[in-house]
This record gives C-alpha cells, structure tokens and sequence, in this order.
C-alpha cells in the first residue's frame, strides 16, 4: 500500500499512544518491523506558539523514517498553520489529524473524537491542511461518538473528498474508551466506501489477530497500539505470519536485556534526568513477561538510578 508516494509492504504502522511513543520506543518498533510510526499526540496552537517542549516532542530522527507527525485541535486555519511549520520543520512522511481521541482532556476543548460530532468541520480541517502542505494529510477516527452514532464511513468519506490520502479506523466509540472489542465490520464498511487507503486499529495484539483484522476487513494496512507496549518484537511476528513464514522464537533474556539498555541510553540521551521517570513505566510492562511482576513493580517503581534499573532488568532476565 501507499500513502503519497511511500510504500508500505506489509502495512503494519505503530499507533500513536501519549507519553509512550516517543522517539526510544519507536526506534525500537522500527528494528522490529514497523513500517510507519508516528508522533505522540502533539497540539497544533502548542506548535504556533512556539512552544519548546512541543518541537521537541514532534521531532523526527532518521532512524525511524518513514514517520509522521500526528496534529490535534479544532481550528482550520490553526491546523493548517501547525501542519506547515512541521513539514519545514520535520519532513514527516505523512501529517495526521486526529480525530478519534476519546480522553477527556481533548474531547472537552472541541478536539480528537468530538470532531466526529461536527462532520463538516472535519472535511474543513482536512481541506485546510491539504492546501497548506505538500506532504500526504492522514486522518485518524474512531467508530463513531457512541453505538448509537457510529458514523466512522460518513467521516471517512468527508475526509477523502477533502484531499485525505489515508485513513486509520480505530473499531470503538467514543463512548467504549478501550474497553470491549473493537468492531472490524466497521472498518470493512469504511473500506468498502473509500478508494484511498484505510487502516484498521483495535486489538491487534497477535500474529494472529493481525492476520484476523486483514482478512475480516479487507483493509490495507493495520495500526498496532497497546498490543506493542512492552512487546515490540510483536512487528516481527506478524510479517512472518504475513509472508506465510513460521513463527519466530520468542526472544530470549539476552535480547530483552540488550533492548532495554539501549532504550535507557536513548532515553537519557534525549531526555537526560527525566529519563529515569520515562523508564520505570516502559520496564514495568516488560516485566509483565515474568513471575512475580507485582512485586517487581514495585521496585521498578522504587529504583533511583539507572544503574537500579539495569539490575532490575538483569534479574528480571537472567541469563544462565
């Protein structure tokens, strides 16, 4: 599949997740297989007003291309503006707007899914940044508000005739969060409408539901999200099954120490003392592998140094 002129082989992207994706965790999902990562969330008026901490956040290092950044807000020409000085700034591949975020924080300010509420306003919000940029302008939905509203094909359509290159369904509504299952006829109905790309996203946490999603859908690519915390290598497993290959072996505690060492050095090099902080959530979910977890999260927790952690690690995968 492609998304402008980029090729994606298997379509396999890491969804964007607020304060895990950053540029570590990502590079990382690249070694593994991942095709197209993107940004956390990043604020399209943070971006205008020049706010520091926010370039930093939506930086992209060559390590990880073909990336993209990914926009929220909920003004046209704000988002158009934001969307021009990252192209300047970062060359993404492709610029993502998001429409689908169900946390309060953006809903309650007009932002993420609450834009599925006003369907005109998406197809002016992508209008606006297609004629701002000369990049691909990707767009990122949800099912719907609720099951009562579930207008993810309405929306995706908008978008398309807007000058939308692609198009990533999340299977919940607003109302669901991330609790229950994600509904892949959704997202067939959304690809059974579009002639551009559309990728599915929900409960991708195997080989073999990622295999699941392509068949029961017929969309193009897949976004792996939560499936890929604290299992990166999980990419692999899915081009294996893809390309009718078998299965990988797990990877051993050699290699689950070696990327948690270099995660900590990518992270204190980017992000210096609040590397430590940004650590202890990443190991927890690495340790979720191992008896014991409970406790050892708590000393996940505890740990002080970055020498604590690497101890930590090594007892959490010894190598005999």
């Amino acid at each position: 599949m492609r998304i402008g002129t980029t090729e994606y082989r298997h379509g396999l992207f890491l969804a964007p997740m607020a304060n895990i994706t950053d540029h570590p965790f990502r590079s990382i999902c690249v070694s593994y297989g991942a095709e197209g990562v993107c940004t956390e969330l990043i604020s399209s008026k943070a971006i205008c007003y020049g706010d520091k901490k926010t370039d930093r956040l939506a930086k992209l290092y060559e390590d990880e291309r073909p990336a993209s950044v990914q926009l929220f807000g909920h003004e046209p020409d704000v988002m158009a503006e934001a969307a021009k000085r990252v192209e300047a700034a970062f060359r993404p591949a492709y610029i993502d707007l998001n429409f689908g975020c169900p946390m309060p924080k953006l809903v309650n300010n007009g932002d993420g899914c609450a834009l599925m509420k006003q369907p005109e306003l998406c197809g002016k919000i992508v209008r606006a940044v297609s004629s701002a940029v000369g990049c691909p302008v990707t767009v990122k939905i949800r099912k719907g508000w609720d099951d009562g509203a579930p207008n993810a094909p309405e929306i995706a359509l908008i978008c398309e005739q807007s000058g939308a290159s692609a198009v990533f369904v999340h299977g919940r509504t607003k109302a669901q969060l991330y609790s229950g299952k994600a509904d892949r006829e959704i997202i067939a109905a959304v690809k059974r409408k579009l002639a551009i790309p559309v990728i599915g996203n929900g409960d991708v946490d195997s080989a073999s539901s990622a295999q699941d999603m392509f068949d029961g859908t017929e969309c193009d690519g897949i976004m792996v999200g939560r499936g890929a915390y604290g299992r990166p290598w999980l990419f692999r497993e899915i081009i294996c099954m893809l390309e009718g290959r078998d299965a990988p072996a797990p990877p051993d505690n050699a290699e689950i120490r070696e990327l948690i060492r270099r995660q900590i050095r990518m992270l204190e090099e980017e992000k210096g003392t609040r590397a430590l902080l940004e650590m202890r959530k990443h190991l927890s979910k690495y340790c979720r592998l191992t008896p014991g977890s409970a406790k050892m999260r708590e000393r996940i927790n505890a740990a002080s140094t970055r020498e604590e952690l690497n101890e930590l690690a090594d007892l959490l995968f010894p190598i005999e």
